[in-house]
This record gives C-alpha cells, structure tokens and sequence, in this order.
C-alpha cells in the first residue's frame, strides 16, 4: 500500500465529489463556455460564473470578475509580474521564494527592472521590519510567498499586506502553500494581486489555479488570442476577466475545483487546518525522538504550513527518497524543491531536504509507517 505525503506538491487523493464534478462535466457540458449561444454553451458559461462565484466568496473578493483563471500557480504570478512591472521599477522580494517568483523575477531584473530580496532567518521567517527598510527608496511592488514549500514557515502577511497599502506599495501573495489550509481574505490583508494553485491546499484537479487582481489595476495579458467576445478587434477585451483569459478554459478542471471548494467550506477551514496541524505535531514529535534527524523550519503548529523539510545524518536525501519509496512505499519529495535561495537561507543548499506534507486524508497510521519507516534508514549503514 502507498503511503502518499507529497501534497505541497499536489493532493491526493482528492475528496469524491472533485471527481464525480469533472467526470459529470466531461460527459455532459462539452462545450466551450463563452463561445456559443447554444445550450451547452451556456450550460459551460454557467458553470464557470458559478466557479468564479464560489472561489470569489471564498477568498473574500467582492467583484467575482476580478478573478482570471490560470493553469496553475506559476502562470498567476507570470500573469502579475509581466503583466504590471516595466523598466525602472523596483520589487521587493525574499530569500524564501519559488522559482514560480525567482525566475520571472530574474528575466525582468535583465530587462530593467530592480530586484531586491530580502533574506530571512535561519527558520525562514520573513522579519516584517526588514521589509519595510528594503522600501525606503520608492517601489512598486512588494511579492511574497505566504508559506514556504520548503520550511513551511508561514509568513506575518497580515502586517506585511496592509502596511503596503498604506505606502501606496502594491503586494503581490503567492499562496500556493497556504490557499485552503489558512483563512486567506484580500481585503483584511490588503492583497492587491493573489496567486493561487488549484491543486494543492484547494484539493480541485490539477491544471487549474487563479489571479485575483484588485479592482483599478490593469496588466497587460499574458496570452493573446481568442476570448468569445469582441472578435471584430485585433487587440484584446478591456475588461476582466476575458481579458486574462485567452483561448478555451479548463472546464472540467474548474468544475472540479468548485467541487473542492465546495467542499473545503462544508467541512471548515479551520477542521482542516486542525487535522493538519495535529499529524504535523505527530510528524515531528516522533522525529525529535530520534538520533540523527535534522529537523528544519519552525516546530510550533501554529507558524507552520504543512511542507516538513529534514535530513538523516550522513545520508543524502535523494538516497533517503528513493529508499522510502523502493522499500516501503512511501511518497515524499527530495532535492531543492524548485526553491534553491530557500535552501540556501536555511543552510540545506545544494542537497537539499526530504520534504514530507500530510494532507487532510492522511492517517496517524501512515505518519507511524513513516516514522517506521525513517528509523529503519537510521539504523542502515547505507541508503
């Protein structure tokens, strides 16, 4: 039996009704939504709109049209950051970011744009201060991760946000790793551009995320090409979400995330976050017993998303990984985690970590045959 703990990467298994959403839509609103007058057209425009309703209500949006749908996460923040920056602008980042920001971030310092991060601590935490000393000189815009993949370390986004407001700074979310898991409200937090995955924390289908942008900013899109409406000009919509939204949506995908948000609000938010939290306590109370564990980020709960980074003394975590999936049937992620500058802030560069993440389904069971399983490596000689 697998014993699945990769959900920062995606989760699984997803909740029945995801699945019963995207099969239903698959067999039964195969059309395009927005291209076509006709029943099923409208039957997929309709789906969508609910869709957008759902996940507007969801992250405290007031204008549903605010919200373009993506592929996933990385597009979002592509989205954000081609679409608003341009030469002479300065952003302000940190050491604890996903190359989803550290790459598009990369390619507009080369094009003129002023890139500063700021490093966080040994933990991962981002000091607010340090933050607000890095915007002294006039900048733009302020982009951060809300949990680290790596550590989990969750972030103070809730002074970080609304203090940006007040300096007139846009603030740009990444909450790959927190969308689902921790209350996310745009307006109490002052979140003028959101970039969320749809299968991770949200538990919908792969192949689907978001861009919430606030209401007064304009970017330039991302994608050209085909929207449904206004096909007798050559540039694209003003308005949103079509403008954002280019070519035929991922409807079964986005039925399904409906279905997944749906059926985050009826379980709770705060029922899921606690579940996580108690097998993560579970995780790392039973790893401390152990000689020879490094356990990275912070330990309390209540600062901690659901990604746990450590490594087995004199053993290299791609070894590690391998032997917990060869030998006892048990999923993780090793390596860098598409997170190299976070590696580096916590001391684990170029190996890396093996990254364990229990998801709402997870048992105390499987934590157990983990555990298990890390102390029978422990006592090998080699991995």
């Amino acid at each position: 039996m697998t014993i699945y703990l990769d959900n920062a990467a995606t989760t699984f298994p997803k909740p029945e009704s995801v699945y019963r959403a995207v099969d239903r839509t698959l067999r039964s609103v195969g059309a395009n939504p927005g291209r076509g007058g006709h029943l099923m057209g409208l039957e997929a425009s309709r789906l969508i709109f609910e869709a957008r309703e759902v996940l507007a209500g969801f992250f405290g949006i007031r204008d549903s049209a605010r919200i373009a749908f993506t592929a996933n996460a990385t597009e979002a923040i592509n989205l954000a950051l081609f679409g608003l920056l341009r030469p002479g602008d300065r952003v302000v980042t940190s050491t604890m970011e996903h190359n989803a920001v550290t790459r598009p971030l990369q390619v507009l310092k080369e094009r003129g744009v002023a890139v500063v991060k700021v490093p966080a601590d040994r933990q991962g935490r981002i000091d607010p201060a340090a933050i607000r000393a890095a915007c002294v000189e006039k900048t733009r815009l302020v982009v951060l991760t809300h949990c680290s993949n790596v550590s989990g370390t969750l972030q103070p986004v809730e002074e970080i946000g609304p203090w940006c407001r007040h300096q007139g700074i846009l603030f740009l979310l990444d909450a790959a790793q927190s969308s689902g898991i921790f209350p996310i409200d745009v307006e109490a937090m002052a979140i003028d551009l959101l970039a969320v995955p749809g299968h991770k924390g949200l538990m919908g289908p792969q192949g689907t995320g978001l861009l919430y942008v606030r209401e007064g900013l304009q970017l330039s899109p991302l994608i050209y090409g085909g929207t449904g409406n206004n096909s007798h000009s050559e540039r694209p919509p003003e308005q949103m979400p079509e403008r954002y939204e280019a070519g035929t949506l991922n409807t079964p995908g986005i039925a399904g995330l409906r279905a997944a948000v749906d059926f985050i609000g009826e379980t709770g938010i705060d029922r899921i976050r606690a579940r996580e939290a108690e097998l993560l306590v579970h995780l790392i109370d039973g790893l401390k017993r152990m000689s020879g564990v490094e356990i990275y980020g912070p330990l309390a709960p209540g600062g901690h998303g659901g990604a746990l980074s450590i490594n087995l003394e004199g053993k290299d975590p791609a070894h590690v990984g391998f032997a917990l999936d060869r030998d006892h049937g048990i999923v993780c992620r090793v390596g860098l985690h598409c997170a190299p500058d976070a590696h580096r802030t916590i001391g684990t560069f170029p190996r890396g970590t093996v990254r364990i993440s229990p998801g709402y389904f997870t048992t105390h069971e499987e934590i157990d045959g983990l555990l298990t399983a890390v102390s029978t490596l422990l006592k090998q000689a080699t991995v």
